[in-house]
């Protein structure tokens, strides 16, 4: 970094600062011309709220790669690539005349809001630490995009219409990339690397300070002060046309009166952070911000008072030159907050500010998109415009609790002790008692005496985490089955994708979360990854109150309903590190049987609770549905709220009470071995068939059933299936400790291909014919089947591989065959869930092959026959691999 602020740093920040103003002003475009859209295309509160919030996701989901690219190649390189791409899509958004394609359109137009990432990361190497705050603050200044936004386009777009404002926004970004490209140079971080030839740090290496809870709680701090204010820019044209009755240019003008202070203060915000602190700045920021949140969040009122001269009649409201006072003094103190929050990353992490800011930069655009849609969502439902500042208020409130609860106490402890961070919050001085530096499980007197009250503590916490996870990731299958009754109008392949899409997000998911417990600690990882469960079950019990919810975005909840899905390769990876090898089949069986009754208590739960107000009032209004005459009410959101209170319960649970094992620590490289491994690939293969199978079955059955015998009720008989594979898993991981995984599994698939035989048997044919009792016992056969493969496949992994790294070991002493078992352990937890992962698909190839085999033909029979080839080929290698006398390795 320079130490003063030269000629070449300040032409850089100027620079940057126009370059960012001209792509937040092309981000927040559809603020202005979405109004326009919206009454051509007559959209919805909720597919408004959709497309004003699309460019923010991408901006947001793409923040994170372009920090880290930035600190790879440079930001004069990276920031006018992005500028060049955003052009693009923004031109070509004037070509389309679709609400699919304004959205995809609107994706390619929110790369101008990565743009962030890459400033931050390019700006903060030109100036030395103690200007850094007020120098990112300037650069900061560039939301005033939104101000230029408002101001401007409403002129543009009545003179000329709304395609001249989308011309008019991509020549700005051309201009701009050409100016940007000949006015700066590389920063002098990449010039000396250049100069001396040095490799970037590689991409998973830049990941690793995200595993510290810190940059996660700057992201919350950031999700409010700029994601909030981002929401409010797109969000309040719509809000001043509606709740006040202003013409479309009004609403603009009020909404850059917002706007532009909550930008231009961004400058004072850094300059206040370098001379008094960033965590004063906070301070005042959120408390103000609470303030006034709290009070636009109070509806307009009537109130009667029967005195003793009669009635007294006064309203209580927030007239329009109040609410844009208040409005001024919330955007001046989200300007502040969000200098401040950035000002903590060059401090903490002055190696890593592209992957820091890029995250932090992430959520916070994140808030950018989830808010104005969950806003439209609460008018919906609510029908109060100022429901949108009640949820602001519950967020600035948490984020100011969690702030004053870190700083609180790192007053508890002496001032020597302070050298010692904590990982799980700076502000702690002492390590987290809960990361076990000595873990030893095959040593049986550690194991008696310590290491099985720790392992069994932790089992016992993660089975509920795991079991809600399994619900989440299949609450779809009992969902679509209601849509139709209560007004949505989908066709049975559209309800057929949105059972299998959480299925391939789920199985998505979880390749990644195969590898995080290692990178950043079991008990974090679980808590994290729980606690994400809420944001699906919340926005569900919502979206399915209004019939009127565009499929898209029901397809967009499908898929984040594969958080759950994913959450089973973590799970297992971190439970197999607890417990001896000779007790990971059962102990694995727990964890995934019992987990695995996720699936069952959602489909024998939800069907009970949506026939009842569980909630009272804050549940929502029940919707009524006629059924062979007679009218009946089903509160369908509950299927999503009833999770809420148990994912917040777990997750606190696994926070305070599971352990990081200080051991079970490796990168994505170290990891990344067993890609290398024929094994790792033949046991995907053979999961594949026996979990792959269980959750397929599991996905699709209630559909299938629905669609061969229509006289039924499904949700009586589709929780049976899964609540015999999850009850059998422990079994099958008891008997493979017993008989051996490898004979276990051969006669599995022996007696799983002639089940499948008799479903084709048992069932309809054109509607006629078919024996129910026979359909479903062979699948409950099926279901058994899958259980038990699922135990004794996990026992066979970690044998296979402990086997393999003992073979390869050098010598045979203590030392040696301890470190063999180490390897083992890492080798094999990641394989436990990268196989997991590839099996997961399972949920979204099974009910897809059903859909797709029915089109086509009339009847599943074609998709089932398929099964029954693939659970031939997994007999065959497991025979020649694993369980004939000469096998390569026996298990």
């Amino acid at each position: 970094m320079n130490s003063t602020a030269d000629p070449e740093s300040t032409r850089a920040l100027t620079a940057s600062t126009l370059a960012f103003t001209v792509c937040f002003a092309v981000w927040t475009i559809f603020s202005i011309i979405g109004l326009q859209i919206r009454q051509e295309l007559q959209l919805s509160e909720t597919e408004f709220g959709l497309l004003v919030g699309t460019p923010i996701l991408t901006g947001s989901l793409i923040r994170l790669v372009l920090g880290i690219w930035t600190d790879q190649y440079g930001g004069r390189l990276v920031l006018v690539s992005v500028m060049l791409s955003a052009a693009l899509a923004t031109f070509l958004l004037t070509t389309v005349d679709t609400y699919q394609m304004y959205l995809v359109a609107a994706l390619g137009i929110g790369i101008a809001g990565g743009s962030f990432a890459v400033g931050i990361a390019y700006v903060s190497r030109w100036f030395p630490r103690e200007k850094q705050g007020f120098a990112l603050g300037i650069f900061g200044l560039g939301n005033v995009g939104a101000a230029v936004t408002k101001f401007t386009a409403p002129f543009v777009m009545v003179a000329f219409g709304w395609h001249a404002v989308a011309q008019i926004w991509a020549s700005a970004l051309v201009v701009m990339a050409i100016v940007f490209w000949f006015t700066t140079d590389d920063d002098p971080v990449l010039k000396s690397r250049l100069q001396t030839g040095a490799a970037p740090e590689p991409f998973m290496k830049q990941l690793e300070p995200l595993k510290n809870l810190q940059v996660w709680r700057f992201s919350l701090y950031y999700f409010f002060v700029f994601g909030a204010f981002v929401a409010l820019a797109l969000w309040l044209p719509r809000y001043m046309v509606g709740a006040y009755g202003f013409d479309v240019k009004t609403a603009g003008l009020m909404g850059a009166i917002y706007s532009i202070p909550g930008s231009l203060f961004r400058a004072l915000g850094g300059w206040l952070s370098d001379r008094i602190g960033a965590r004063r700045v906070m301070y005042w920021t959120f408390s103000v911000s609470a303030i006034c949140t709290f009070i636009l969040s109070y509806p307009p009122t009537e109130y009667i008072v029967h005195s003793a001269h009669g009635d007294i009649n006064f309203n209580l409201s927030t007239g329009p030159v109040a609410f844009v006072l208040i409005l001024f003094v919330l955007g001046v103190f989200m300007s502040l907050g969000k200098a401040a929050v950035y000002k903590h990353i060059p401090e903490y992490y002055p190696n890593n500010v592209g992957a820091v800011g890029g995250v932090v930069g992430m959520i916070g655009g994140l808030g950018g998109f989830l808010l104005p849609l969950t806003f439209g969502m609460l008018l919906d439902l609510t029908g109060l415009w100022s429901s949108c500042f009640m949820l602001l208020f519950v967020l600035v409130a948490v984020s100011l609790a969690w702030m004053h609860y870190a700083i609180l106490q790192s007053y508890h402890h002496a001032a020597p002790q302070i050298d010692s961070i904590s990982r799980d919050l700076p502000e702690l001085a002492d390590p987290s008692p809960l990361l076990l530096t000595e873990w030893n499980p095959e040593d049986e007197s550690f194991w008696a005496s310590t290491g099985k009250r720790i392992a069994n503590r932790n089992l016992w916490i993660s089975i509920p985490c795991l079991l809600l996870a399994f619900a989440m990731w299949m609450v779809w299958s009992v969902v679509v089955i209601n849509l139709p009754n209560i007004g949505f109008r989908f066709t049975t392949n559209q309800l057929f994708w949105l059972t299998a899409l959480p299925g391939l997000s789920g199985a998505t998911l979880r390749i990644f979360y195969s590898f995080m417990v290692p990178i950043f600690g079991g008990r974090r990882w679980t808590t994290f990854s729980t606690a994400s469960l809420l944001l699906p079950a919340i926005w569900i019990g919502y979206a399915v109150q209004n019939p009127d919810t565009p499929y898209l975005l029901m397809l967009v909840l499908a898929l984040l309903c594969g958080f759950g899905g994913g959450n089973f390769a973590s799970s297992m990876a971190n439970i197999s590190f607890f417990f001896p090898q000779a007790k990971k089949g059962a102990a694995l069986g727990l964890n995934a049987g019992l987990g695995n009754l996720g699936v069952s208590t959602v489909q024998f739960v939800v069907p009970l609770v949506i026939t009842a107000g569980v909630f009272g009032a804050l549940g929502g209004e029940p919707q009524t549905w006629l059924k062979d005459g007679v009218t009946k009410e089903m509160w369908l959101q509950n299927a999503g709220f009833i999770w809420v209170p148990f994912i917040i319960a777990a997750t606190i649970a696994a926070w305070f009470g599971m352990n990081d094992i200080a051991s079970a620590k490796a990168s994505f490289k170290d990891q990344a071995v067993i890609f290398k491994r024929k094994h790792n690939w033949l046991m995907c293969w053979l999961y594949t068939g026996t979990f792959g199978s269980f959750i397929g079955y599991s996905a699709g059955l209630p559909m299938l059933i629905k669609t061969l015998f229509p006289d039924l009720n499904p949700t009586q008989y589709a929780f049976l299936g899964p609540l015999v594979g999850a009850l059998s898993r422990p079994l099958g991981g008891w008997l493979a400790d017993k008989l051996g995984g490898a004979r276990v599994t051969l006669w599995n698939f022996m007696v799983m291909t002639v089940a499948v035989f008799g479903v084709l048997h048992f069932m309809p044919r054109g509607g006629v014919g078919g024996d129910f009792a026979g359909f479903l016992s062979m699948f409950l056969l099926l279901f058994l089947t899958t259980g038990i493969g699922n135990g004794s496949t996990f026992r066979m992994i970690p044998v296979i591989f402990l086997t393999e790294r003992q073979r390869a070991s050098p010598d045979q002493s203590e030392a040696a065959m301890t470190q063999a078992r180490r390897d083992a352990a890492k080798e094999s937890a990641a394989v436990l869930g990268f196989s997991s992962a590839i099996a997961a698909y399972g949920a979204f190839f099974i009910p897809k092959s059903y859909g797709t085999a029915i089109s086509l033909t009339g009847y599943p029979d074609a998709a089932l026959y398929c099964f029954i080839g693939f659970y031939l080929s997994c007999m065959l290698m497991t025979w020649w691999w694993y369980a004939r006398k000469q096998a390569e390795m026996p298990c």
